[in-house]
């Protein structure tokens, strides 16, 4: 225990409360006063958001949002969860990785494959090096313990699965950021139930939330001069770090089954329910391209909040909407946790996709 850590406690604060209010402080401040300047810059340099194909705006906006996060991230994270640097030794490597190629990507728009290869040297580098990876499926399918090169394989697809799906979602206002949020938020009251040895993951989820606080109210913003997307940057790093926390929460039931009060036999499945949204609208997207006849990665409007947008919902309704569906979710499936691991992953999966279509069919039953 270090002198300042002695003082602090002195007055009657836990070192490890102290650490998630400056951090959460700090991180707000960060993003907060420094989006102005990134809109500033952006406008300055003509570095916008250019509507597309699968864009719902129809204005010039600034698309380097991602870059509060990652500096909001980049100084908090080492100075109130350094301990994350030690435990996992390529973590802050897979942030500046990350931060350049989303940068270049928002800039000058790079190559798919570009892209897919920072990842994938992401996720290897987090999956090899940091021994970041799913070790048990806990009895999903029938298997338990995984295959040590198996394991890595699944873990690299995991995180690039992810990264990308999380960046699907950033279609309308305030759906990623408040995903974001609300995802943070659920995990880091899971790791804060789950032992102090996992402290440094609670001070990380407090420091995202509070810089998704900071871009959220820009990014809601009703005036054209104060909003920002959080771009190919911001998207990236955030769909890398709920990864990064999900796999940390299944691992935490095998690596340190010692340290935690029980031993939870669906927490993959809870995981892939606390990460639903991004990954049934990736999958429900890919269905509907592939029926369709057409390439997994050609640009349309078929996202979940695509139909919802198209039922006359605005972007804030639309959003209140994914965000409250997928909490309900989380809650049934709390409320079921102790059932059988298969069965509680199909309740999950039909109401995933229940949440996806049933947009559609409302908008079926509205034209009739």
């Amino acid at each position: 225990m270090n002198n300042f850590q002695v003082f602090i406690e002195n007055y009657g604060l836990s070192f490890f409360y102290f650490k998630i209010i400056l951090g959460f402080s700090l991180s707000f401040l960060i993003t907060y006063v420094s989006i102005p300047t990134i809109i500033k810059i952006s406008r300055r340099k003509n570095l916008m958001d250019e509507p597309g194909a699968r864009s719902s705006h129809l204005l010039l906006i600034p698309n380097l949002g991602g870059v509060a996060f990652f500096f909001s991230l980049g100084v908090c994270a080492p100075i109130f969860a350094y301990e994350l640097f030690e435990r996992y030794k390529f973590l802050f490597a897979s942030f500046i990785i990350l931060f350049f190629v989303g940068v270049m990507d928002d800039i000058m728009v790079l190559r798919a494959y570009k892209k897919l290869v920072a990842q994938i040297l992401v996720s290897a580098l987090m999956v090899i090096g940091s021994d970041v990876r799913i070790r048990s499926l806990f009895g999903l399918f029938g298997v338990y313990e995984i295959n040590y090169y198996i394991s890595i394989f699944f873990s690299i697809l995991t995180f690039i699965i992810l990264i990308n799906a999380f960046n699907l979602i950033d279609g309308i206002d305030g759906l990623a950021g408040s995903y974001t949020l609300v995802t943070s938020g659920i995990f880091g009251i899971s790791f804060y139930r789950l032992g102090s040895a996992n402290d440094p993951l609670v001070i990380l989820c407090a420091i995202i939330i509070a810089a998704s606080f900071g871009f959220l109210i820009y990014n809601l913003s009703n005036k054209r001069s104060s909003k920002i997307f959080m771009g190919d940057t911001g998207s990236m790093i955030l769909g890398f770090l709920l990864a990064f926390t999900g796999i940390s929460f299944i691992d935490i039931f095998i690596a340190k089954r010692d340290e935690v009060f029980y031993h939870l036999q669906s927490a993959p499945v809870i995981a892939v329910a606390i990460l639903i949204l991004p990954i049934i609208d990736t999958f429900t997207v890919i269905i509907t391209r592939l029926y369709h006849g057409k390439s997994i990665f050609s640009a349309d409007k078929n996202h979940i909040h695509h139909k919802l947008l198209n039922l006359g919902l605005t972007h804030r309704r639309s959003t209140a909407y994914i965000i409250g569906y997928f909490l309900m979710i989380i809650l049934i499936v709390y409320l079921l946790r102790h059932l059988d691991v298969n069965f509680l992953l199909l309740i999950v999966l039909a109401l995933g996709f229940l949440g996806a279509y049933l947009p559609i069919l409302l908008l079926k039953f509205k034209k009739d």
